[in-house]
């Protein structure tokens, strides 16, 4: 076998090789996208939803030490707290207006 065959045939194989590790990591990703959901959801629940984008403790974390840096502290931590306020109230206006949704489905499904 000349060299040129046996890097053509080590190619093949670790072309092969790569492509059943790809297909082992799909579904490594997918069983832990599958487990993650119930753990995402619960810890959203227990933490008011941190789980969700943008939601992350550390970015709001990153985001004040970035504002305080400017030299405002009094001004950021206003602006902390109001906005944590707004988001609370829209959070709970959100959950209000899905029971309400939700019961009204209710009785228009009792209805028929």
């Amino acid at each position: 076998m000349t060299r040129m065959a046996e890097l053509e045939a080590r190619r093949r194989m670790l072309l092969a090789r790569c492509e059943a590790q790809r297909a082992e990591l799909a579904q490594r990703t997918e069983r832990l996208r599958r487990q993650a959901r119930p753990a995402t959801l619960a810890a959203g629940a227990l933490f008011g939803g941190a789980a969700q984008p943008g939601r992350h403790p550390l970015a709001w974390i990153v985001a004040l030490a970035g504002l305080m840096l400017l030299g405002r502290t009094r001004e950021v931590l206003k602006l902390l707290v109001w906005a944590r306020m707004a988001l609370a109230v829209a959070t709970r206006a959100a959950q209000v207006l899905r029971v309400v949704r939700e019961l009204r489905i209710r009785r228009a499904s009792r209805a028929r």
